[in-house]
């Protein structure tokens, strides 16, 4: 049996990297708390390889509460210095407390009636953005929805959310389809949404 075209960044050997791109990365996403999860999986991934956090994505879930933005927003030293010592997950002093601050803004908004998702969502008309990319080269790093929604995210005080890393969790989250056209993903993923 041949295997399916797909795009070229998860390579062709790691089985966790490809069924990933196979049926996670581009579907969209409209749960508020997976939408947070995902923005901190994507601010730990700074300065390392998007391979590295999905590897130890279980990981991170364990540590975090499974990301319950309740439980990481009460978390104290006792917490801050457990997650430290756990060599399953990144430990940055800055992330870690970038996650704790981010639950605390996200519960903050949701008290104030301002719902993560629709918030996010805004940033693209809230419908994916179907892209074209016939290359890998031809696909940016960031563009002004994610100069906007990084700005945004920043003004409500969340760290590890410039315009790079908020267009690869735009990404991930299916906020655009950026699966090469000749990618077996590609219609597939341009036929999600609401």
């Amino acid at each position: 049996m041949t295997a399916p075209t797909r795009c070229t960044w998860p390579g062709a050997t790691d089985a966790q990297y490809l069924a990933y791109h196979d049926e996670e990365w581009g579907v969209p996403e409209y749960d508020a708390r997976a939408l947070w999860e995902k923005l901190v999986l994507d601010g730990f991934q700074a300065g390392l390889a998007w391979i590295t956090i999905l590897r130890k994505r279980e990981a991170f879930r364990l540590a975090f509460d499974d990301f319950d933005p309740e439980k990481v927003a009460r978390y104290g030293p006792e917490d801050r210095a457990r997650l430290m010592a756990d060599a399953g997950i990144v430990r940055s002093n800055a992330k870690i407390d970038a996650a704790i601050g981010g639950a605390r803004i996200w519960l903050d908004m949701r008290d104030r009636g301002e719902d993560f998702s629709e918030f996010l969502w805004d940033f693209v008309g809230g419908a994916p953005i179907v892209n074209h990319w016939d290359a890998h080269g031809d696909v940016p790093v960031k563009t002004p929805e994610a100069e906007a929604m990084s700005k945004a995210l920043k003004a409500k005080g969340f760290k590890f959310v410039g315009p790079v890393i908020v267009y690869a969790f735009m990404q991930a989250t299916g906020m655009v389809n950026d699966h090469l056209t000749g990618c077996f993903r590609h219609g597939p993923v341009s036929g999600m949404g609401r």
